[in-house]
């Protein structure tokens, strides 16, 4: 740096230190040493490198440690050695946002930097805001979302219910008899609206959709039902623009039956479905009952359904091996009605 300060000219420490961020102290003293070297210092060093180069010679030397051109206690205070009580104000503000379990050494917060800084200098507190990042870092305090993680209350039977709907399965699947899962997917406003997510297009060319996402009458909502067959690794998906009725889940899966479910099982003699216990196919709707004992006499088979308990949604196979590869494809895309 003092080389470059002296290449420049008049002026050229300042514009080093300016550059570099290195206090001009430290750059004067580079300076002085480049005008004025030790002389016999220099020439000391010059033999004893030569000494060192040919006992070493062909080996790596280790680098020489730079040394410190300030004095040791030297430069200003950290903010929290004047101000003791930067750091529990800081903790202050904090804690009534705080989540987490308190004896644990990393909290979260939902204030932003900005907003401590603000609220620490209406305090009278002289900082800035990376002092309070710093300060954050040295309080294991992190910027996170909240997780889903906490469960209702569960039955004292249920593991003994997913015990009960594993058997069940594997017997039906060694049978080779048809074993779907079933569900309704979120329902999605039709036309030209915002769907979240990124795809690849060309750049400054996105996809333009409505500002507004209120709903169109003459396009109304589609209710995407889905039948994932667990055995065959395979989904039929029927989308339905009226309501999610029982009706029409029972519907759907005379869809899936008549165009797949036919064709995969032809010597099928039984069907067992799995779903939560909620919904248009929910364990209490009597709508559903109806319908599945009207399916059946269609077809000839004996239908079977197993509810998973409350709350247990999630484990419903089509929700993991179907649901989320659609919401993969149809990320960052308009949800709009062919005409085909």
């Amino acid at each position: 740096m003092a080389a470059e300060a002296k290449a420049i000219g008049w002026g050229g420490l300042s514009q080093v230190a300016k550059a570099t961020g290195a206090s001009r102290n430290t750059i004067s003293s580079g300076l002085n040493e480049l005008l004025h070297p030790p002389m016999e210092k220099a020439a000391e060093a010059s033999t004893e490198d030569k000494k060192t180069r040919q006992r070493t010679r062909g080996r790596r030397l280790p680098v020489p440690e730079l040394k410190r051109q300030r004095q040791v206690g030297g430069g200003r205070k950290r903010t929290t050695d004047n101000d003791p009580t930067l750091k529990s104000d800081l903790d202050a503000l904090i804690e009534p946002f705080a989540a987490g379990d308190p004896c644990s050494p990393l909290r979260w917060t939902c204030k932003s930097i900005s907003n401590l800084t603000e609220e620490l200098i209406n305090k009278g507190h002289k900082t800035s805001t990376r002092m309070v990042h710093e300060l954050l870092i040295e309080m294991r305090c992190t910027m996170q979302g909240n997780r889903k993680a906490k469960e209702s209350g569960s039955h004292p039977d249920r593991n003994d219910q997913f015990l009960f709907i594993n058997d069940t399965v594997k017997n039906f699947q060694e049978d080779g008899e048809p074993v779907i899962s079933v569900d309704t997917k979120k329902k999605e406003i039709v036309g030209e609206f915002l769907n979240k997510g990124r795809t690849w297009r060309p750049q400054g060319c996105p996809e333009e959709v409505n500002v507004y996402d209120f709903l169109d009458p003459d396009k109304g909502r589609a209710a995407p039902y889905g039948i994932y067959d667990l055995s065959n690794n395979v989904g039929f998906v029927n989308i339905g623009i009226s309501s999610d009725t029982a009706a029409f889940a029972t519907e759907s899966i005379r869809r899936w039956w008549l165009n797949m479910g036919k064709e995969s099982y032809p010597d099928a003699a039984k069907l067992l479905i799995t779903a939560d216990g909620g919904g248009s196919n929910g364990s209490r709707v009597r709508l559903w009952k109806t319908e599945l004992q009207r399916l059946s006499d269609e077809t000839g088979l004996e239908i079977s359904v197993c509810h998973f308990p409350p709350g247990t949604s999630k484990w419903n196979k089509i929700e993991h091996r179907m649901f989320s590869y659609i919401s993969q494809n149809w990320r960052g895309k308009p949800l709009i009605r062919s005409c085909q």
